[in-house]
Order: C-alpha cells, then structure tokens, then sequence
C-alpha cells in the first residue's frame, strides 16, 4: 500500500526528489491532484502539460504520426501536439494512467524509463508525474508490475485544510468555504457500494462549482437548493442550505466579535478548532498593517485564547501555537509579537510545561 501524505508534505517531496525520478499520485477523483500538481509547478515558472491517457486510443496521440523523411528514406514522426520544441524542461503529468490502453501503456513505458517518444528526449530537467484512481468503484486496469516499479507512488490524502487555504486564495463563495470549515467531513464522499452510478455525492470539485455557481445570489432559493444537489447530492445540499441559517465562525468573527460567537464556539467539535485556529492566522495574515489590528481585535483574541484553556481545549490552543511557529503567516505572527508581547510569552510557558 502506498505511504499517505499531504498536499504540504508532496510539495516538500517534489524539492527533494530528482527530475529523472517519476512520481505516480495514488487518490480519489474530485481531490484535486491535477490542480496540486500544476499550481505548484505553474508557480515555479514551469510549464506543466497534462495527459488524458484513458481518453487516448492510440499510440499516435503520445508519438505523433509517421511520415517519409526523404533526406533519409527513413520513417520517423512528427512531434505531437504537446511535445516542447523549445528545449525548456516541462512537467508531463499523466492522468488517468490506469485506464489507459495496454497499447498506450506500453508507449509510456519508454517514456518513463528513458524519457524517449520515438527517438524524440524531452528536455533535460523534464519531470514525468502521473495519477490513478485507486478502489473498487472505479474501472480501471492493473498496470504491469515493470511499469509501476518506474515511479515513486504516494497515496495523495489531502487535508481539509489544503482546500480551505486553496477556496480562499481563489476567493470562492464565503459561504461554501464556512460551511467546509465548519463540518470538514462534508468535503469529500465516501463510496457507497449500494449506490446508484449516478447518484451524486460531495468532493472537492463540486463544491468548488457549487461555490461559482451561487457567487452573487443573495439568498439560496428552492430551485438554486436543487441545483445544489444536482452538483454535490440531496444530503449535502440538505446540510448546505441547513447551515446557511444556524451560520458559522470565521477567524475574523473572534477578531471582531468574540462573544458573539462564543455560544457557537462551545458547540464545536474539537476538529473544528484546527481549521478555524488557520482562519484566525490568515484573518490576521490578510490584515494591511499592525494598525489594522486594533485594541478590540487584540482584546478578543486574548479572550479567545483564554477561554481556550478555560474550557479545557489544550489540544486546540497546541494547534494555534504549533500554526504560529510554522512560518507560514509572518505578517500575523509580527503582529501578535507587537501589539500583544505577553501573549507570546504565554506560548511559551505552554510549550516549556509541555516538554
């Protein structure tokens, strides 16, 4: 079985892994491994060019066509489509690798071992990295023991947290993202072996349309609720809608209004505290400067963090320090060091007691 890791630990892999090393992305469909792959390697300034293996039926599509070369007399072939002309190492990701034809197969073969198509190299530098879908709900075809032995296989589990960050750098709909954060189990289905083939359920993808399709609706209608259903299924939508009206907890409601919220906070299972201790750091994170910050703000997350340890929740407190000394919000933690030095100090007392 492969080794699971998360979208933060697969980037940290794809720095420490060599270029001529091919790395295969086991998971469901609707995670987002596509998207992963070329947001990262898009934000290096490398092209990535995706595959669509099971939808190829010939070799052809992957070595281009034959023609005459009459220089030679030979045959050889026409670079496809995609095949970079400019010497400039792209990332090939090869989706859908195990429904592929055992034809195309073995022309990735070559590929993979030699990053050869028909005598043609890739680039130097080039990187190969595939997916599959992996379970019994899917139809998909065994791959040659000598083909998988080629990659480096990780069983890609994206957290809840990885979509959330992800929902809110792409400013998707507000209410979609509360609502994941809110019950993070909602994210992603679990296959259901009674189900009908076209019965809907929720992943990652679908809330994501379901968050364009309402962006600039007021209010969800009973006809905008069908459509809802129709992307993510009837019990999803049900919980959706349901949510809309009970609300939720970002991280800037306790900044800005920390009693309001606390009746809600005390209902919370201990899983929500993690995602939204994220959201508190990235509503300080998103702030303009430390004069955004102001005395309520700093008053309430004081707050926040006592009742914390009040209620007993050293799990969630842990987390939020834990966030904060990770490096990933500088502008929050220069922030709470400034304007809130005692705090700091407090985290430390915590991490000392905890040793």
């Amino acid at each position: 079985m492969a080794i699971g890791i998360s979208v933060k630990e697969l980037y940290e892999i794809f720095e420490s892994t060599p270029a001529d090393q091919n790395i295969m992305l086991v998971g469901s469909h609707g995670i987002g491994k596509s998207r992963i792959v070329e947001d990262y390697f898009t934000g290096k300034g490398i092209t990535v060019t995706a595959l669509f293996l099971g939808q190829m039926s010939d070799p052809g599509d992957l070595i281009g066509l034959p023609r005459l070369n009459e220089t030679t007399g030979k045959t050889d072939f026409m670079p496809p489509y995609w095949f970079p002309t400019d010497g400039k190492p792209i990332v090939l990701f090869l989706d859908e690798l195990n429904r592929a034809r055992p034809e195309m197969l073995q022309t990735v073969m070559d590929l993979v071992l030699n990053r050869k198509l028909a005598g043609r190299k890739l680039p130097e530098g080039s990187r190969i990295v595939s997916a599959v879908n992996d379970g019994e709900e899917y139809q998909v075809g065994d791959l040659d023991p000598a083909l998988v032995s080629r990659f480096n296989i990780y069983n890609l589990r994206p957290t809840a947290n990885d979509w959330l960050k992800w929902a809110k750098s792409q400013d998707l709909d507000p209410r979609v993202v509360s609502f994941i954060q809110r019950k993070p189990s909602m994210l992603d289905s679990r296959f259901d072996p009674t189900a009908n083939a076209l019965d809907k359920t929720p992943d990652r993808r679908a809330w994501e349309r379901v968050a364009k399709a309402i962006a600039g609706q007021p209010e969800i209608t009973p006809v905008l609720a069908k459509m809802i259903a129709g992307i993510v299924g009837a019990k999803a939508a049900s919980e959706f809608v349901e949510s809309l009206n009970d609300g939720s907890v970002t991280g800037m409601d306790v900044l800005k209004s920390f009693d309001a919220v606390l009746p809600k906070l005390e209902q919370f299972p201990v899983e929500n505290f993690t995602l939204l201790n994220d959201d508190i750091l990235e509503a300080l994170n998103s702030l303009k400067g430390v004069a955004q910050f102001t005395e309520p703000m700093q008053k309430n997350i004081s707050s926040y963090f006592q009742w914390l340890q009040d209620a007993g929740k050293r799990e969630a407190y842990a987390y939020f320090i834990n966030a904060f000394l990770g490096g990933s919000y500088p502008k929050a933690n220069g922030y709470l060091a400034k304007k809130l030095p005692q705090l700091i100090l407090e985290f430390s007392n915590f991490i000392k007691s905890t040793n």
